[in-house]
C-alpha cells in the first residue's frame, strides 16, 4: 500500500471540520496508508509538506482552502510526488482551474482513481505560485474581504469587496518585459496567471487558461471610470462562461514565459490568495513543475489582443537586459 500524508486545515470553510476529516480518513484509507498532520497557528501547510517529502511519501494530500492548497503544492514542485486536492475553502481556485471536484467524496474518488498529469508552475519574486498573481484592483480586494466575513458569505465576501473597492478605482501606469517586448500602458489591473477558474475574472482575458503550455498570461483590464469596469468585468465573466477571448478596447492580453512588471506608483500584489506585497515583480514559469491527482481537461489554446489599450506603447526589449 502506497503511504502519503494528509494535511488538514481545520478553521477551513464553513462545514463540520471534525466530521470532515473522518470522511476524508475513510475514503482515502482503502488505497493509502497515510498520516494525518493538522495546521495551527505555529505550523503550517508549507512546514508540513517539507516534513512529508523528507519522510519519501508516494503521495500527498491537501484539504483546506487555496492558501493551504498552495502552499503545501511548492514542497512537491519538481519532486514528482503526486499532490492530492480536497479543496473546502472560500473560492477553491486551484481545484476549480484544474477541474478537480470540490465535493470531499468526488475530491477523495479522484484521488483514488490515482490517475495523475503534469502541469505547470511558476515563481513570483522566487515565491512559488500555482494559480495567478493579481496587481492592483483584485490584491486591493482580497486584502478588503475579511476571514469573518469569508466564513459568513463564501465567495460573496469577494465580490462585495470588490463592489466597494470601485468606489475608489484609480489607474496606474505600468510597463511589462516579456521575452521579446517591453509594453507601456495605463490600467486599474493586471493579472499573470498560469491556471485561473472561470471566477477569477480578471484572469480571463485569453480564456481557456491552459495549465500545460509552457506560457503564462496576462490580462490587462484598463477601463476609464466605474462604468467601464463593471462592463469589463462582466464581459470577462461571459469570456470565461463561452471559452472566446476578450473582445474589448479596455482589455487586453499577451502570453510569455515569463514577466516582468513595473508600476508608477507601486501596486499590491496577491499570489494565490495571499497578500506578498508590491510591484515591481517579476513572474516565470516553471514547465510540468508539479503532479496532480486530476482528471484531463480539456482547453482551448488563448492568443493576443492589446490593440486599444490607453497610453500603449511597445517596443523590441534590449537583448542585452
Amino acid at each position: 500500500m502506497q503511504t502519503a500524508h494528509l494535511i488538514f486545515n481545520p478553521v477551513a470553510g464553513q462545514g463540520n471540520a471534525e466530521q470532515e476529516l473522518v470522511l476524508i480518513q475513510e475514503l482515502l484509507s482503502k488505497k493509502f496508508d497515510f498520516e494525518t498532520h493538522l495546521t495551527t497557528p505555529e505550523i503550517g501547510a508549507d512546514d508540513l509538506a517539507k516534513q512529508a517529502v523528507q519522510q519519501g511519501v508516494d503521495a500527498l494530500f491537501v484539504s483546506g482552502g487555496d492558501g493551504t492548497v498552495s502552499t503545501a503544492a511548492t514542497a512537491v514542485i519538481r519532486t514528482g510526488i503526486p499532490l492530492g486536492v480536497i479543496a473546502r475553502g472560500t473560492a477553491n481556485a486551484f481545484a476549480n482551474a484544474l477541474g478537480i471536484p470540490t465535493g470531499i467524496e468526488a475530491a477523495c474518488e479522484v484521488i483514488l482513481k490515482q490517475q495523475t498529469k503534469t502541469v505547470d508552475v511558476a515563481f513570483c519574486n522566487r515565491l512559488p505560485m500555482v494559480l495567478l498573481a493579481g496587481i492592483g484592483f483584485e490584491a486591493e480586494t482580497v486584502q478588503l474581504a475579511s476571514r469573518e466575513a469569508k466564513n459568513r458569505f463564501g465567495i460573496l465576501a469577494y465580490i462585495l469587496a470588490g463592489l466597494r473597492k470601485l468606489q475608489t478605482l484609480e489607474q496606474f501606469e505600468a510597463e511589462v518585459e516579456t521575452d521579446d517586448r517591453v509594453i507601456s500602458f495605463t490600467a486599474s489591473a493586471l493579472t499573470i496567471a498560469n491556471a485561473a477558474p472561470a471566477t477569477s475574472v480578471l484572469a480571463q482575458g485569453p480564456a481557456g487558461l491552459v495549465i500545460d503550455d509552457g506560457l503564462l498570461d496576462l490580462t490587462i483590464v484598463a477601463p476609464a471610470n466605474r462604468t467601464s469596469a463593471i462592463a469589463a468585468t462582466y464581459h470577462l465573466l461571459q469570456s470565461a462562461l463561452s471559452g472566446n477571448p476578450a473582445d474589448r478596447d479596455d482589455v487586453g492580453y499577451v502570453r510569455s514565459k515569463r514577466f516582468k512588471v513595473t508600476t508608477h506608483p507601486p501596486q499590491k500584489v496577491v499570489v494565490d490568495g495571499e497578500m506578498v506585497g508590491t510591484t515591481p515583480i517579476e513572474v516565470e514559469c516553471v514547465p510540468a513543475g508539479l503532479t496532480v491527482f486530476m482528471q484531463d481537461p480539456e482547453a482551448e489554446i488563448p492568443t493576443e489582443k492589446l490593440e486599444g489599450l490607453p497610453d500603449l506603447v511597445i517596443e523590441p526589449r534590449d537583448s542585452g537586459s
